[in-house]
């Protein structure tokens, strides 16, 4: 008589593990094309009009979500500056508004995004001779840069640029040339931070 042995079920700590390591070990998909991205992003821009009359942004959810912390250390500091008071001055709460949801939704979007396409990693991207704390010096200072002048010029790229220049807005378009040409004038000066 001969007894067949029945397989028996890994325990779940093992089956995590596997599952976890085929995920970051998957191959990373190719980007979509740049053509049929645009056409996306456009799909979703006028879905974004047309179902809560409102465009698309993110720096201004960022914006709120910081305040909604500083509100919380110092009150008073909000209730005296009038551009902090406008979202959360007095009973006003700086989350009720619709792009605070909007820029979750890129982050939810954008991670679901990479973990279905194998592009979730933690790394960083440079070249050989720039040390990662450099490359992320950089980032730092850029991206402050960046917060801040989105800040000033009432919009990122995204508000600015997607949403205003999509209604034809004149200074959302002023704000993409100048985009465009502080990037290409400082460029050269940074080049050896992403060149090999």
């Amino acid at each position: 008589m001969t007894t067949h042995s029945i397989p028996q079920e890994k325990p779940t700590a093992v089956r995590r593990a596997g599952w976890l390591t085929r995920l970051r070990q998957r191959e990373a998909k190719p980007y979509v094309h740049p053509y049929f991205g645009g056409i996306l992003l456009g799909v979703l821009l006028f879905g974004s009009f047309f179902i809560t009359g409102n465009g698309l942004g993110a720096s201004g959810g960022l914006n709120r979500l910081l305040v909604i912390v500083e509100d919380a250390v110092v009150p008073d500091h909000i209730d005296r500056v009038s551009y902090l008071a406008e979202m959360a001055g007095g009973e006003r709460n700086a989350l009720d508004s619709w792009v605070v949801f909007v820029t979750i939704g890129v982050v939810i979007g954008g991670f679901a995004s990479g973990l279905v396409n194998g592009r979730v990693r933690f790394e960083t991207n440079r070249p050989a001779h720039v040390p990662a704390k450099l490359r992320w010096l950089m980032a730092f200072i850029g991206g402050g840069f960046m917060g801040y002048g989105a800040r000033l010029a009432r919009g990122c790229t995204s508000g600015q640029a997607l949403s205003g220049g999509a209604v034809l807005s004149v200074g959302s378009w002023a704000f993409m040339f100048a985009v465009f040409g502080g990037a290409y004038a400082l460029a050269y000066f940074v080049r050896r931070l992403w060149n090999e």
